[in-house]
């Protein structure tokens, strides 16, 4: 089946083609280390993640560079991210990095995002980016002003048709009285729109190095444009980021590259959508936001309780990475109901057996047909929602097979297995989730295992008539939030 991307950048669905079959180039817009980071980050790279997983599943060998920006953007007021975060601290800028580095690491991991196969910082690439402003001032798309260097947009715009603002899709006139970068050394650009590719620094400014031009510090879109052409060269297969990230910094980073290399970065462009909370986009300024770890304690006016990083994840799961995604408690309490029941048809699908009489029938074509279609959503632009919407159609089937409701000989062998893998792969390899409740992603963990054999000593019990005793493990069991429930095939259990 062909794997199709909706390119941001020709606003359609494409099939994905590699420059280099076999092999993926993928670069992703990573965390800029000066806060906490933000849960609309984290579903953007829970998003991505996923994207991976697939593309290493397709048996593609990824090159996954996700990069840390550690020199800080300047706030609106002109001053510097990492500065700042350093004075209200009271640390040197570069504990600043490492500290919110540290974090969202540990987020990530909390979330079971695999790691990116190179994870560049910033500050280790100051002479790539130096050597990328000199090439766009020997192309012609750079100038020189007290220290400073600005891109000039005008002149790269007269000389390459249809570049600048491809990608945003905004007319260029738009894109000019749009420019963020016009709220600092205005005077000394040609132009409002020219963005610095490499600034002078102020005396207090504290992140400085040696440059031609001046003692000073890269530009922000200039560190991306280095960084990814560094590792995976002047033209790779996928650039990634939040669709907050489209302009100016996306755009800004096509006419660098073009400017410096005579090529654009990639051939496909993927942008994830925004994360709402509430129906409305998340601000602290009006008290309507909420980070990962309050989401996951609880602790927080806008949720009833905690949920756990998996349930976050599920969540995630079932919006389609291009689409808007609203947090709310009522959504949140909906989706660990799905990750539960999700989570329990795999155990209980991992332990049926086929009869000896199984062969293959209409309830065997309906499984394949729907593993089938699974594969199909993935491979629709990573269609996550209407993939889980096919396990949820296994998952029907799953309990049919256990309640006895469907005929288990018209599933053969290997269909069975078949399933058995398809959960396991799609669960755990591809959705990167795991199974809290067992303590580990195979089905296998310490919890199963105790119940069992508490379960067994009350069918022990059942068999000898010995009601009391099974009464009183039920119980004691829904006590704890545990239903057991009895079947033909012996009893199974949830977490209510």
């Amino acid at each position: 089946m062909n794997l199709k991307l909706y390119n941001s950048l020709t606003r359609e669905k494409e099939t994905f083609t590699p420059i280099n079959e076999g092999r993926i180039g993928m670069y992703v817009c990573g965390p800029t280390v000066y806060s906490d980071v933000h849960l609309g980050n984290c579903r953007t790279f829970v998003s991505f993640d996923v994207i991976y997983r697939y593309l290493l599943h397709l048996g593609y060998k990824v090159r996954y560079v996700r990069n840390i920006t550690d020199v800080g953007h300047l706030l609106d007021d002109g001053e510097d991210r990492m500065s700042k975060g350093a004075r209200l601290n009271q640390l040197e800028p570069m504990e600043v990095a490492q500290k919110y580095a540290n974090g969202f690491h540990d987020i990530m991991r909390i979330f079971n995002a695999l790691p990116p196969s190179i994870e560049p910082r910033a500050t280790g690439h100051i002479l790539e980016q130096i050597e990328m402003v000199q090439q766009i001032i020997d192309n012609g798309y750079g100038y020189e002003q007290n220290g400073s260097v600005y891109f000039d947009t005008m002149k790269f715009i007269a000389e390459n048709d249809n570049v600048y603002g491809q990608l945003s899709g905004r007319v260029v006139e738009d894109l000019l009285s749009e420019s963020r970068d016009n709220l600092k050394n205005q005077s000394e650009k040609k132009h409002p729109a020219d963005f610095a590719i490499w600034m002078k620094a102020s005396p207090e400014h504290i992140m400085r190095w040696n440059s031609p031009w001046s003692v000073g510090f890269p530009g922000w879109h200039l560190e991306c444009s280095a960084m990814s052409t560094k590792y995976l060269g002047k033209t790779f297969d996928i650039h990634g980021g939040g669709n907050d990230l489209k302009f100016p910094h996306h755009e800004n980073e096509v006419a660098q590259n073009v400017g410096s290399c005579g090529h654009a970065p990639a051939n496909y462009w993927l942008h994830t959508n925004m994360l709402l909370m509430n129906g409305k986009k998340m601000s602290k300024s009006d008290g309507n936001t909420i980070s990962p770890t309050e989401l996951f304690t609880g602790d927080s006016p806008h949720v009833t309780k905690g949920y756990s990083p998996m349930i976050v994840r599920f969540f995630m799961l079932q919006s389609h990475y291009r689409s808007t995604l609203d947090l709310t408690d009522e959504a949140l309490q909906a989706a660990e109901k799905g990750y539960r029941r999700l989570m329990e048809a795999n155990r209980v699908l991992q332990d049926l057996q086929a009869p000896a009489n199984a062969s293959a029938g209409e309830l065997d074509k309906e499984i394949n047909d729907i593993i089938d279609q699974a594969y199909a959503e993935m491979n629709d632009d990573f269609n996550t929602p209407r993939a889980l919407a096919r396990l949820f159609e296994l998952v029907t089937r799953i309990n049919g097979l256990k309640d006895g409701h469907l005929p288990a000989e018209e599933v053969s062998t290997p269909t069975l297995s078949l399933l058995k893998e398809t959960f396991r792969i799609f669960i755990f390899d591809l959705f990167g989730l795991k199974d809290e409740i067992e303590g580990s992603d195979n089905g296998q963990g310490l919890t199963n295992g105790l119940m069992n054999v508490i379960l067994n000593i009350r069918q022990d019990a059942r068999a000898n008539k010995n009601w009391a005793t099974s009464d009183l493990i039920r119980d004691s069991l829904k006590d704890l939030g545990i239903q057991v429930k009895d079947g033909k095939e012996g009893a199974t259990w949830t977490v209510e």
